[in-house]
């Protein structure tokens, strides 16, 4: 194993003791469908994945991943993300959460840029009825090769939130109140891709978000990560786990969620 090699593996071991849980309720800093790796010439990606099963009471379970890139003057890039997760069983609501995401930054061309973005989103199961944030990160490439990818981004970002139970599948839901809530979070985040093998790649996406108030030693705590297997040029299967450990909740609920998908890709 050359030194390349064993330097990825200890950066890979530091993330190797987090395993918690998560619905997707963050921004996400970066590609979000794991091609850093790989070959970037592609101009949009799609993952998507769906289930059927009549035995289960009408079981139906959609998950949906869609990022477009468009390159502006070579050494900028606009992305625009969308994520949906929608799992019903008969006429009850087991999953209901997804994102909207734009955001505007350098093609991976300069050492330190500045990274501006918005975002929308909603979990109907927790009872977040609409999310909205905007801000920018100072992003860092610490390091870029051909298996090898560290970045870094430190910044600041307004985040508008309503809850409101009504909307939610929670127990005790009719006990509670709507909440509306506008801060401002300190946005700290870590990106680690790593090419495993000719056609496997990882990336490893950590963010820790602060709350500028009273209570900013509640964070949020959220991990993305992403195995890409290829096929081929087109084809690839994709496995997808995340987790949120979040103390500064607006309503009462746990403060620790995970997901885990499991689908396929076709790029062009």
């Amino acid at each position: 194993m050359n030194k390349n090699r064993k330097y990825n593996y200890l950066i890979l071991s530091l993330f190797s003791f987090i395993g918690l849980h998560s619905h997707a309720q963050i921004l996400n800093i970066d590609r979000e469908n794991g091609l850093d790796t790989l070959n970037r010439r592609f101009h949009a990606a799609l993952d998507f994945s769906f289930a059927l099963d009549k035995q289960k009471g009408d079981f139906l379970d959609i998950n949906n991943k869609t990022e477009f890139d468009l390159k502006v003057k070579k050494k900028m890039i606009l992305i625009f993300l969308n994520s949906t997760e929608l799992s019903l069983s008969g006429k009850s609501v087991i999953e209901n959460n997804g994102y909207f995401q734009l955001r505007f930054r350098d093609n991976d061309k300069r050492k330190i840029f500045p990274d501006t973005y918005t975002q929308y989103q909603w979990n109907g199961v927790l009872g977040m009825k609409q999310r909205f944030l905007f801000g920018s990160n100072m992003r860092i490439n610490w390091m870029e090769g051909k298996e090898t990818d560290l970045y870094s981004g430190f910044g600041v970002f307004y985040e508008y939130e309503f809850w409101d139970p009504a909307f939610a599948t929670l127990e005790f839901a009719d006990t509670l109140t709507s909440v509306n809530r506008q801060i401002f979070r300190l946005n700290i985040s870590l990106k680690y891709a790593v090419k495993l093998g000719e056609k496997i790649d990882l990336v490893l996406i950590n963010y820790a978000q602060f709350p500028l108030n009273e209570y900013f030693l509640k964070p949020r705590w959220f991990l993305d990560s992403n195995v890409n297997i290829a096929f081929n040029e087109k084809w690839s299967a994709l496995i997808h786990y995340s987790h949120n450990y979040d103390l500064y909740r607006p309503l009462p609920i746990d403060s620790y969620y995970y997901s885990l998908t499991v689908g396929f890709r076709v790029q062009f």
